[in-house]
């Protein structure tokens, strides 16, 4: 069941040691089906060198296994978690990726120095310390991350969320490379911060303009 949501979870899911934002087995991106409910997720410690389509583990909004082969991420309860009680969000991506995990273990926010920023909804907002597992996590994503797509958790790593896995995916390649400017940048003296104006106008930007259009051979 799910065939395609499962297809679309499983490449996203290589989306991640691909751009070196997880190693070994660590990291996991999910898909809410949005005529089910039903979610699709990465196998827990499942290496992504034999990962395959069929071994994506499907569940419902409860964490009843509906159909899969495998134990479920360790960070299910944390998604399904986030998932109701969010009903915009169709996706969930979670890395240790380096440079935005140096924030998180700084205690800092990432602030919104260059302009693929406005991808992720401004300034990347840090969540607490919190154990990894269970409600707790997710509860604290929901208090901190706002309308943004993401959002970092002291000494711990990445969450991104989107309207769907390729989205949260997308955003968690795009925090990585806007942590990794900012960190260079402020090694090298006092970068120029985007004011929410900027933001707005570089967000409407990739909205309205940014990607292919149907082309009309009339």
């Amino acid at each position: 069941m799910l065939e395609g949501l499962k297809q679309e979870v499983w490449e996203c899911n290589l989306e991640l040691p691909k751009n070196g934002l997880v190693v070994m087995t660590s990291g996991n991106v999910s898909g809410r089906d949005i005529h089910t409910g039903y979610v699709v997720i990465k196998p827990s410690g499942y290496s992504y060198d034999k990962l395959k389509p069929e071994d994506m583990v499907v569940l419902d909004l409860e964490g009843k296994i509906i159909e899969g082969h495998l134990a479920p991420s360790i960070d299910t309860a944390t998604h399904l978690y986030l998932y109701r009680n969010r009903p915009d969000i169709h996706g969930i991506c979670h890395t240790h990726s380096t440079f935005a995990s140096t924030f998180a273990v700084l205690g800092e926010t990432i602030p919104p120095f260059v302009t693929t920023s406005a991808l992720l909804g401004g300034e990347v907002p840090l969540g607490k310390f919190v154990p990894i597992g269970g409600d707790n996590i997710a509860r604290e994503i929901l208090d901190t991350i706002g309308d943004k797509f993401a959002i970092i958790m002291k000494n711990h790593g990445v969450f991104t969320i989107g309207y769907d896995a390729r989205h949260a995916t997308k955003v968690a390649v795009e925090l990585e490379e806007v942590a990794k400017i900012t960190y260079f940048a402020l090694l090298r003296g006092n970068p120029i911060r985007l004011s929410e104006e900027q933001l707005r106008e570089t967000s409407g930007m990739y909205t309205d303009k940014y990607g292919q259009s149907p082309i009309d051979n009339a």
